[in-house]
């Protein structure tokens, strides 16, 4: 039986890797919108042919099982994506970050397109980063898969079950906020 590509973190130890180029760019992210209070901004960086390249040879890199795990960016950034990799099997993550000319906030949770995470078992580290130089796609080695713990750019977050628990609960959370009740007064 053919296991099929998941979006999830499978084994601790797995090498984590972002495949694409970030970009100094947060607009329209929930980030800017949530936590900066910027409610209207630019489209996050898109380029056409990038998307195009990126997914032409993500089906190929994952076609030769060069991957464990596959899961776009988009809502959040990256660091959601990281935390979404973990939830279903309770892994954990350490990362750090690796473009030093970009903002933090902006390499965390900037949304720009044509970004995957990836993970990649130790034994096809050498084959996977080989695959990305000949097909010409940039890619960066974020750190691995944990048995739990979140540790980013060498600072402890905490545990992924007290990241899923709020992750699980935000929708309750908002909804007990008066003023999501006032919100909803009108429906």
């Amino acid at each position: 039986v053919e296991e099929k590509m998941t979006m999830f973190f499978k084994e601790t130890g797995d090498f984590i890797y972002l495949i694409g180029k970030s970009h100094n760019d947060f607009n329209s992210s929930e980030y800017l919108h949530k936590i900066r209070g910027i409610e209207f901004s630019p489209c996050p960086h898109f380029d056409m042919d990038a998307e195009y390249h990126l997914h032409k040879n993500l089906h190929l890199i994952m076609k030769e099982k060069l991957v464990e795990s596959a899961h776009d960016i988009s809502e959040g950034g990256l660091m959601v994506t990281l935390l979404e990799s973990c939830f279903h099997l309770n892994k954990g993550f350490e990362v750090s970050k690796q473009e030093e000319d970009s903002r933090k906030d902006a390499y965390w949770f900037g949304e720009a397109q044509s970004r995957v995470v990836v993970s990649v078992q130790k034994e096809k580290q050498s084959e996977f980063e080989d695959c990305m130089r000949k097909i010409h796609l940039h890619c960066s080695l974020l750190g691995t898969v944990t048995e739990g713990s979140i540790k980013v750019d060498g600072e402890a977050w905490g545990d992924i079950s007290t990241w899923k628990q709020r992750y699980d609960d935000a929708i309750t959370t908002i909804l007990q906020n008066t003023e999501a009740e006032e919100a909803l007064t009108p429906l």
